[in-house]
């Protein structure tokens, strides 16, 4: 008997329908993958299991007997849990508050018992096998703590049913490994998991059986074990992916004007010593572990943070930025690693986004032309393939990809001889992943000069035509691609193991 059992599940928003009779088991002690492109319909079927949606058709069971979930509440009493990829902790109260939240636990004269919510914490920490202190403050801990607060806040709930969305997407390598082995617990208690990620490694290490979504229907449910990645990919975007993640030799220039030059940049947060170039046309991939420094040159490039020690030229002008505005002027644009908080105005609508960095060329005097915004609109939506019913509604209705997508049109728009791009194919499916980086090779095709970071390194090694690795804020190793001979290789330099 499944765990759960949803049949001919439909849901629309208003004209818009976005699962179309969708069905689904999820069987107790097992890690049941739900794949698909953003905006295929997964993260709304799982809200709709937690009662953040309501159900339009459709009927679901749980252990068997038809349940009806109109709210978080029936979902809780019906034991399933969810872990968001975005967090719904409180940062200001401790641990053991945030799991007893709304649930508080009592003493005899009413009164809350902090003391008690801590003991049950710890219990419950120890059953899951991990290490957290009940009496912290959830604000003083990292990403993966807030993740295993979360997790105990659905256990204590008696959750039999856990989904866990885009669980490692904030997590270092050393993080994934203890979700994975802590995952491994969840299952033999029995407890059933639903894990929704695009990473395909993940899903293939960890996962019993895989559902994957398209255009709201599922067109793909079998044992993982025996399918091939090939297969799995070409069922979340519909077509076989040929050489979109295998690195194409380029012609460019070798002796192409150098746009970035770093020498020995430090800074407060984190850079000891940064030495890299640039060339006009050129794509240079940097590497490193968590902590290594990435994030931080992108800033002090992208003038959002002050080098404090070295030299950064552009186009072979030393420079010195006090904020992001001079850089822009220069000619330097970085698209940043989190799109929702630094990327966009999610209030905001698609156009507004569009435009906002290259306001002087709608205006008309000292007002924005009504004509002007809608061509320079419609034009990035069709050339950079935006799904948008309705580019005037606001971005944040848009799905993820899509919402990088607006990020990377709008900053290549602004013609920078430098695109810094953070993290730019992070939480986004495997057919946006393949348009992002054919516009990065694109884009440097045209004679500019591309700074591409990423974690995820079979990306980095198909566009990157160099490859910078840092360790603990300096530069490690410079790498021609030609000399990298495997994702593995790479691998041993970011961890100082290759010679």
């Amino acid at each position: 008997m499944p765990a759960v059992r949803m049949r001919e599940v439909v849901k629309d928003f208003g004209p818009v329908k976005v699962l179309k009779s969708v069905d689904l088991e999820i069987h107790a002690g097992e890690v049941h993958a739900l794949a698909g492109e953003n905006g295929a319909g997964k993260s709304t079927l799982m809200k709709i299991l937690q009662g953040v949606y309501p159900i339009t058709s459709g009927t679901i069971e749980v252990r068997g007997e038809p349940v009806e979930i109109r709210d978080t509440s029936d979902a809780e009493r019906a034991g399933i849990g969810m872990v968001f990829q975005e967090f719904s902790l409180i940062p200001s109260m401790t641990v053991a508050q945030n799991i007893f939240l709304n649930r508080e636990k009592r003493g005899r004269l009413g009164l809350v018992d902090d003391r008690a919510a801590q003991e049950e914490s710890r219990r419950i920490f120890q059953q899951l096998g991990v290490s957290v202190d009940p009496g912290a403050v959830v604000g003083d801990l990292g990403t993966a703590y807030w993740q295993l607060v979360e997790i105990a806040k659905a256990v204590v709930k008696d959750a039999k049913v856990l989904v866990m969305d885009e669980p490692t997407a904030s997590l270092a390598k050393h993080e994934v490994e203890n979700l994975f082995a802590l995952i491994e617990r969840l299952k033999a208690q029995g407890i059933a998991i639903v894990y929704i990620s695009h990473r395909m490694d993940e899903i293939r290490r960890i996962a019993d059986r895989i559902t994957v979504l398209r255009d709201g229907r599922v067109v793909l449910s079998d044992a993982v074990d025996s399918l091939t990645s090939a297969e799995i990919i070409e069922a979340i975007i519909g077509r076989r992916l040929a050489s979109d993640l295998v690195y194409r030799d380029r012609v460019r220039d070798t002796d192409a004007p150098v746009v970035l030059e770093a020498d020995g940049v430090a800074s407060e947060n984190v850079l000891r010593g940064v030495d890299l170039s640039v060339r006009a046309g050129e794509i240079v991939g940097l590497a490193g572990l968590m902590g290594s420094g990435r994030t931080e040159f992108a800033r002090v490039v992208s003038g959002l943070d002050r080098a404090t020690r070295g030299t950064l030229r552009l186009a072979g002008r030393p420079v010195v930025f006090r904020h992001a505005r001079e850089a822009q002027r220069a000619g330097v644009a970085l698209i940043p690693e989190d799109r929702r908080e630094q990327g966009l105005v999610l209030e905001h609508s698609v156009s507004d986004n569009l435009v906002l960095p290259v306001l002087d060329r709608v205006r008309r005097g000292p007002l924005v032309s009504v004509r002007r915004t809608r061509e320079l609109t419609e034009r990035l939506v069709s050339q950079y393939a935006i799904k948008a019913s309705d580019p005037y509604a606001p971005v944040n209705l848009l799905s993820g990809g899509n919402q990088q997508k607006v990020v990377v049109a709008k900053w290549i728009n602004t013609d920078p001889q430098l695109l810094i791009m953070d993290e730019p194919t992070a939480g986004v499916d495997i057919g946006t992943k393949t348009e992002i980086l054919e516009m990065v090779r694109e884009f440097a095709s045209q004679g500019n000069a591309v700074l591409f970071i990423s974690s995820e390194l079979p990306e980095l090694l198909a566009v990157a035509d160099r490859v910078v690795v840092l360790r603990e804020g300096r530069t490690h190793r410079v790498l021609d691609r030609s000399a990298i001979t495997s994702e593995e290789h790479l691998q041993l330099v970011i961890q100082g193991e290759a010679a």
